[in-house]
């Protein structure tokens, strides 16, 4: 198919090249879809899509809309935001389109003819897992844009973009198509569906390398801040981050801060991110978007390689529920402090308070009581990720609260059973390594617990109570590996009655032992 003629000069465009395995050829692994995204009246908040394709094998065909999109897990239905579907055959007369639920169409008389599916798409929310245009920039969603042909994930299919010509800059995930201008290219819907596109008068901070491999930022309305300052300090973000596995698996990595709209959504070679830079010159704060961008970063690893086996392949219309979002989210979170802590970008004083952040709200929380890490991550499609939109108020938790403090837990008892020779950073090496490099799938609950006994060496089935149960954590024998304790005062709050105020503190006379688990654990 041609490319919609546009007229547009783009002056600068940026490309990201994708790494990823792709899934097995089926009979119509030829055809190649091409969808055809323009953007006439961006202040409308609405664009428009064409789906064409030359040649089908079959008389009928279901197209559906994703309902969810892999990072963010909650159903959000995208189809609500699809208006004015109409499709049509190469002489330009209508077929006729059957609505078989809210987001499924079915087109019947197509068989080796071709066709052409046109739909706007509305856009009202400015968040991270949503689409969103305006007349300043726009950014696009793959799950919340492009319908796929049930049954038909592993299509090639091609993208071509039509939009403001005061508009100079793209970002995306996506191939480019050689030779054409704003044409892109994936081998399969599940890469087209983890990238996300950015386009408008984007504004580029300086790139750094690392182990030779470039990592852009790039981003709309980003505000005044040290520009420099920041790239430094994301460059050695990256590098601890890297430290921890040995390996970069794509290549090139791109931050892409799609300005407000609040979270952030990891992919295999790039992160959309909510980013503003203004009061990044406050020590505070410039902690907190680093913990928040190495999350995110550290997620590549964490959730898109080293991922729980029913992560994949994805189900775009039911979802893909898995008990192990302790591990993706709960240690990510874990290591974002540790990361920031080893990259020298901040004390160890910091560190215990970002942990003591997690442990006041899962200890000031009678849904510890109740629901296990295990329940909390099956649940979130139920509950929410942060376990607070289920309909048992008070019977819930969050894994991202209490998954970084199990993971210290695991991480001290490993360098306590080893005298320190292993760490929790040897078993998401081992799990890398062995799941995603080598066997190339996800890992199961038991793979991941005879992973940890292997680096430990020692049987670990009554730490992982506290995974599969909710029996309260024994912080006094954990963190006493290191040397570390938990102070406890009460305290009065207006709203919530007396609550319970924890903190992490060194012990005053640590053994040799614990005074190098605690000196190799902050990276001193």
């Amino acid at each position: 198919m041609k490319r919609p003629a546009t007229g547009l000069h783009v002056q600068w465009l940026l490309i990201i090249l994708f790494s990823g395995i792709h899934t097995a050829s089926l009979s119509q692994k030829t055809v190649q879809l091409h969808y055809a995204v323009s953007i006439p009246q961006p202040a409308s908040h609405a664009y428009e899509v064409e789906l064409h394709c030359n040649s089908w094998k079959q008389d009928t065909i279901l197209l559906k809309m994703p309902r969810w999109m892999p990072g963010y897990y909650q159903i959000i239905e995208y189809a609500k935001s699809v208006g004015n579907l109409q499709a049509s055959n190469e002489n330009g007369k209508s077929i006729a389109v059957e609505k078989v639920n809210d987001n499924t169409w079915k087109i019947a008389g197509i068989k080796n003819r071709s066709f052409v599916v046109k739909y706007t798409v509305a856009t009202t929310k400015q968040f991270v897992a949503n689409s969103y245009v305006d007349s300043a920039h726009a950014y696009l969603i793959p799950e919340n844009t492009f319908l796929y042909v049930e049954g038909h994930l592993n299509i090639p299919v091609s993208v071509s973009l039509s939009y403001n010509k005061a508009w100079t800059k793209v970002a995306t995930g996506l191939d480019a198509v050689a030779g054409k201008a704003n044409e892109f290219t994936a081998p399969d819907f599940d890469i087209l569906y983890d990238c996300p596109i950015l386009i408008g008068n984007l504004d580029e901070l300086p790139s750094f390398s690392v182990r030779g491999i470039e990592h852009r930022f790039i981003g709309y309305n980003m505000g005044n801040f040290d520009r420099t300052l920041f790239m430094n300090n994301l460059k050695k973000t990256v590098e601890a981050a890297v430290n921890i596995i040995g390996d970069i698996p794509y290549k090139q990595y791109t931050f892409m801060g799609i300005g407000p709209g609040r979270g952030g959504i990891e992919h295999l070679n790039n992160t959309t991110v909510s980013f503003d830079g203004s009061g990044l010159d406050k020590p505070g704060a410039m902690n907190r978007v680093l913990n928040f961008l190495a999350h995110e970063y550290f997620h590549h690893y964490n959730v898109k390689r080293i991922r729980p086996f029913e992560l994949g392949p994805f189900d775009y219309d039911k979802g893909n529920r898995t008990n192990l979002l302790w591990i993706s989210e709960g240690l990510s979170v874990y290591y974002e402090y540790l990361i920031v802590k080893r990259a020298g970008l901040t004390d160890a004083a910091t560190l215990l308070l970002n942990f003591n952040g997690n442990l006041n709200n899962i200890e000031n929380n009678p849904g510890r009581l109740y629901q296990s890490l295990q329940q909390a991550s099956y649940r979130t499609w139920s509950d929410g990720p942060f376990g607070t939109q289920g309909d048992e108020k008070g019977k819930t938790i969050s894994y991202y609260d209490k998954g970084p403090l199990v993971g210290m837990l695991f991480d001290f008892e490993i360098r306590n059973a080893t005298e320190n020779k292993k760490s929790l950073d040897d078993v998401m090496r081992l799990l890398y390594w062995k799941y995603y490099k080598e066997k190339q799938r996800g890992f199961t609950e038991a793979e991941f617990q005879a992973v940890c006994e292997q680096v430990a060496g020692i049987p670990l089935s009554a730490i992982f109570e506290y995974v599969y149960s909710t029996k309260e954590l024994d912080y006094t024998k954990y963190l006493g590996y290191a040397g570390l304790k938990i102070d406890k005062q009460s305290i009065e709050s207006n709203d919530k009655g007396t609550l319970q105020k924890f903190s992490i503190s060194k012990i005053d006379s640590p053994t040799p032992l614990q005074l190098t688990i605690l000196k190799s654990w902050l990276g001193e």
